[in-house]
């Protein structure tokens, strides 16, 4: 496989090698046929019809002029056709108007957007008067109100000789070329215009570039990408067999080529590709149907194909709007929409991950290349990083969801105290997450897991035996990032709420590669009810959704519990490792004493005075997280005291732990507390 050449990002495409020359035709033909014009009102005002200095008067020969009807404007035809001044005038006109009909920028500009005479005639007037300020006053005298300095269709109609009464501007209107002002209504022959400031862009530095929407786009050159074609060889064949590309959603997580699919396929069709931050568009204020016009419009202008990311941004309503400007787009989504065509790009194989990385990178590929299913995105990444053989797994972006929560991972396996049955099943666990890719790619076995390759556990036991501290290790050694779920705003009354948040919280984790874990599981995966109302109906379809969404996962999750016998058996059967945490026996109990009471702080300094090991392990019942809390609590009395730690702060330490579940110190020992 060949590799992936990072996306270059041109310059927008040169409309014209001489694009001064095109505005210079257009001042001059404007300025022609404003003598012209100009000549006639002049005419008007030797004829008694006006007056140049009338104000708000308005004269019986203008009234008599304007009722005329076509009598009075075949007199100024007939004029026209004599006067040898206003013949000149007319030459010369048609003349620039021939030579800026010929000119590639103006004639490619009208082709692109459709322009007849009419529109094109207007749309010249408008860059005119915005190439040269100084023309507004003409423009003001033209309309015989000094007001009035922007031009009008009216005018435009006017200026070009033609007694029509069409409006001139809808496929400038259609395409943002240019708007009236003030609000003024867009129909009307009388409202004032302003050119839109990409079109004088255009034709001035012949380059097509819009301020309202510039670091939005990128355009990417079609020779950038051909050698990125086989990252998804089935993905491109289906989307350059698809009939309408404006109806196509190329759909997956983020980071996995997407885009870079898109550039794919312009290239096979030697195009640029126009790539658009949906997001950062709408973020400016725009409209989404007018951010995606303006896109359109750019990408019409040089001939690209446009690519929306993150298109899930745009109402449906207004993708259907864009389709009738003619323009081909693509679009990127994180899922597919169910009325548009979707093809899903698959996730890299273990062969396609390590070959990826070797166009990259000349070392060896880091293990996480193998026990984790990297989206090119990831890949990239890390070998920009100059990451080693050693490289730690690190997700393309970390969830953005206020459900989840990071936890911290500072514990690693010699860190935990169990049993050696448990410690062996979680070892398990975390090789399985650490080798599925080599079982699944490369030895076959993938089929086995045709609904999802996730891998989920179950914790279960009391409060404080370790779950927690289990899956920080394990995610430690995975180098995943941990995220618990808030379940108290995941469980919502409300119907179809728990399970849209539920599906937001998967999505999330799906996307970054972290591993989820559900403390209190059994909140959630509990036992389905008999149904004696729709409100037990509708637990129900939560919990179905559960269990179908559990076995699709792709990623990693550990569910925890205090109540395994609560969780509902057609969820266990879905999940690969059940795990029993038990309340630490004994010798288990003395090491972690041990471990919590350190005899030496970090300088040196001894912490404590006699301790009876055997008899806290012995007589003192309690879990690794009441241990931790009992040591915390007699460093402090002993600091109070001014003392080192002993017997007697741990037992009072003790005896108020044990009391928050109202247990009670053993007999023998309540009279050695002391307190």
């Amino acid at each position: 496989m060949t590799g992936v050449t990072t996306l270059r990002v041109e310059p927008a495409a040169r409309l014209a090698p001489n694009p001064g020359a095109t505005l210079d035709l257009i001042l001059l033909l404007v300025r022609q046929r404003a003598r012209r014009l100009a000549r006639l009102m002049e005419r008007a005002w030797e004829a008694g019809r006006s007056s140049p200095d009338q104000g708000l008067a308005i004269t019986a020969g203008e009234v008599a002029w304007l009722l005329a009807g076509e009598e009075g404007l075949a007199g100024d035809v007939a004029f026209a056709a004599a006067d040898p001044a206003m013949v000149a005038l007319h030459q010369s006109a048609a003349r620039t108007g021939a030579a800026l009909a010929r000119d590639p920028a103006w004639a490619g500009l009208r082709a692109a957007f459709a322009l007849d005479d009419d529109e094109a005639d207007f749309l010249a007037l408008l860059v005119a008067v915005e190439a040269d300020p100084g023309l507004q006053r003409v423009i003001a005298y033209l309309h015989d109100d000094s007001r009035l300095v922007l031009p009008t269709p009216a005018l435009s109609i006017r200026l070009a000789g033609r007694h029509t009464r069409t409006w001139p501007a809808r496929n400038i209107l259609r395409w943002r070329l240019a708007a009236p002002v003030d609000g003024a209504p867009p129909h009307a022959l009388t409202s004032a215009w302003r050119i839109d400031p990409a079109v004088l862009f255009a034709l001035t530095d012949g380059e097509w570039r819009d301020p309202e929407i510039d670091g939005a786009v990128e355009l990417v050159g079609s020779e950038a990408v051909a050698s990125a074609l086989a990252l998804q060889p089935a993905a491109l064949a289906l989307l350059q067999r698809a009939n309408d590309l404006t109806h196509v959603e190329l759909t997956g997580p983020i980071g996995i080529g997407r885009q870079t699919l898109a550039a794919s396929f312009a290239a096979s069709r030697r195009q640029p590709l126009l790539v658009a931050n949906t997001n950062s568009l709408i973020a400016r204020h725009l409209t989404p149907f007018d951010a995606v016009t303006r896109v359109l419009r750019h990408a019409r202008s040089n001939g690209a194909l446009v690519y929306f990311r993150d298109a899930e941004a745009v109402p449906a309503a207004d993708w259907a709007r864009a389709r009738e400007l003619g323009v081909e787009f693509l679009r990127g989504t994180r899922i597919a929409t169910a009325s548009e065509t979707a093809i899903a790009l698959a996730p890299l194989t273990l062969d396609q991950r390590q070959a990826l990385w070797g166009s990259l990178d000349d070392g060896p590929s880091p293990a996480v290349i193998a026990s984790h299913r990297l989206v090119p995105a990831e890949i990239a990444r890390l070998a920009r990083a100059g990451s080693g053989p050693a490289a730690p797994a690190r997700s393309v972006t970390r969830p953005d969801h206020n459900l989840l929560a990071r936890l911290a991972c500072p514990y690693d396996w010699d860190d935990l105290v169990l049993p050696p049955d448990v410690s062996r099943q979680l070892r398990e666990f975390a090789d399985q997450v650490r080798l599925r890719w080599s079982v699944y790619d490369e030895w076959g076995f993938g089929r086995l897991a045709h609904l999802g390759t996730g891998i989920a556990a179950l914790f279960g036991g009391p409060s404080g035996t370790g779950k927690t501290m289990a899956a920080q290790v394990i995610a430690r050694s995975l180098g995943l990032e941990l995220y618990r779920v808030d379940l108290a705003g995941v469980v919502n009354k409300y119907v179809g709420e728990t399970e849209k948040k539920l599906r937001e919280v998967f999505d999330a984790c799906e996307d970054s590669g972290a591993l989820l874990f559900f403390d209190e599981a059994d909140a959630l995966f509990g036992g389905r009810m008999q149904v004696k109302d729709a409100h037990d109906r509708f637990a129900n379809i939560e919990t179905n959704y559960l269990l179908q969404r559990i076995e699709t996962y792709d990623g990693i999750a550990i569910l925890a519990t205090n109540r395994r016998d609560e969780i509902d058996e057609a969820f266990v059967r879905r999940l690969r490792f059940i795990v029993d945490f038990l309340p630490p026996r004994p010798e288990d109990r003395l090491i972690l004493w041990r471990r919590a009471l350190r005899e030496t702080s970090p300088s040196g300094e001894a912490l404590l005075e006699a301790i009876d090991w055997a008899l806290l392990a012995e007589r003192l019942n309690m879990t690794g997280a009441a241990i931790k809390n009992t040591a915390l609590s007699a460093a402090f009395l002993a600091r109070a005291e001014g003392r080192r730690i002993g017997m007697d702060h741990i037992l009072h330490a003790a005896r108020r732990e044990l009391g928050k579940n109202h247990d009670k110190l053993p007999v023998s020992l309540r009279e050695g507390d002391g307190r």
